[in-house]
């Protein structure tokens, strides 16, 4: 193998190194982003108890899964079973963002009694 000029060489691996980061970079974005999605469904599916709406605002999920508002307000926008809705004051007007679950599979949708075990 001849090389002439050892800077190109470099160069060429400097390159293909580059562009294996970047992906392996954007694949961890994607591979994060999907997770917080995927907690954000798996927690409000799990919040939705007999009797309650299953309604959530941005600062219980806040304290509950430690991510910022931003973070909550992508993956909700992202996902495709958790539905927005808007809570108005008294004078008609948006007060609060509320988050829910919704499968769009009756079944899905319906309360679940939390599993207990009897204790004897």
């Amino acid at each position: 193998m001849n090389v002439e000029n050892p800077l190109e060489v470099f160069a060429n691996v400097a390159a293909i190194l580059t562009a294996i980061v970047a992906v392996w970079a954007y694949g961890r974005y994607l591979w994060v982003q999907r997770q917080r999605r995927l907690r954000l469904e798996n927690h409000l599916r799990e919040e939705r108890p007999v009797g309650d709406q299953g309604h959530r605002t941005l600062l219980h999920l806040v304290a509950h899964l430690g991510m910022s508002e931003a973070e909550i307000i992508d993956a909700a926008f992202r996902s495709k079973v958790i539905r927005r809705r808007v809570s108005i004051d008294d004078q008609g007007r948006a007060d609060r963002l509320l988050l829910e679950y919704e499968s769009g599979n009756p079944e899905d949708d319906l309360p679940r009694r939390s599993k207990k075990r009897a204790v004897f």
